[in-house]
C-alpha cells in the first residue's frame, strides 16, 4: 500500500488546504473501494456532519448529512472510539447498519474514528461492492490516516482562532 504514505504526506503539509473531496477518492482508490464518506465531528451540535462523500445514491445523502453519535456505523464507531466493520453490510442483523445503509449496495465496509489524543474529530468509512473482512494492517492504516487527518483539522482550527 504505497498509495497509504502519500495520503499521509498530504495531510502532513499543513500548509495547503486539503480537497477533502479528492483526499476522499485517493483513499477509496488505496483501499479498492467504490463507496465512502467522510464526516467531521461537530462539538457544539455533537453531531457527525457530511464534509465529503462518494458513491452514495443522491437520495440517501440527506440521510447522511448528519449523524447523531451512536447511530448507524458511523456514530457507533464515534461512540466507541474504534473501528466498526461488517463483511456484508447487505446481510447484517445486528442493528448496527441502519436500514438505510443497505440501499448504498456495498457488502464490505467499514468506518474508522479520527482521533487525536482521545478526542474525536469525525469519522471516515469506506466499502467495497463484496463482502470482505479489512486486515489488521488496513485497520491500523485507516487508523493512522484519522489521526493524521485530526492533526491535521486540529491544526487548521488553532489557526482560525488565531
Amino acid at each position: 500500500m504505497s498509495s497509504i504514505s502519500s495520503i499521509l504526506t498530504t495531510l502532513q503539509n499543513h500548509d495547503r488546504p486539503v480537497n477533502w473531496q479528492h483526499f476522499l477518492s485517493e483513499v477509496i482508490a488505496a483501499f479498492d473501494c467504490s463507496t465512502g464518506t467522510i464526516h467531521f465531528y461537530d462539538n457544539e451540535t455533537e453531531l457527525l456532519k457530511l464534509q465529503a462523500q462518494q458513491g452514495i445514491p443522491e437520495f440517501l445523502l440527506p440521510k447522511m448529512a448528519e449523524i447523531p453519535v451512536g447511530k448507524g456505523m458511523a456514530g457507533i464507531a464515534a461512540e466507541r472510539r474504534k473501528p466498526v466493520e461488517m463483511c456484508n453490510l447487505q446481510t447484517d442483523s445486528s442493528g448496527v447498519a441502519r436500514p438505510a445503509a443497505k440501499e448504498t449496495k456495498v457488502e464490505g465496509s467499514i468506518a474508522v474514528p479520527m482521533l487525536l489524543q482521545g478526542n474525536l474529530y469525525g469519522v471516515i468509512g469506506i466499502a467495497k461492492p463484496v463482502p470482505y473482512d479489512f486486515t489488521k494492517e488496513e485497520n491500523s492504516a485507516l487508523l493512522e490516516i484519522g489521526e493524521e487527518m485530526s492533526r491535521y483539522l486540529r491544526a487548521h482550527a488553532a489557526a482560525r482562532q488565531v
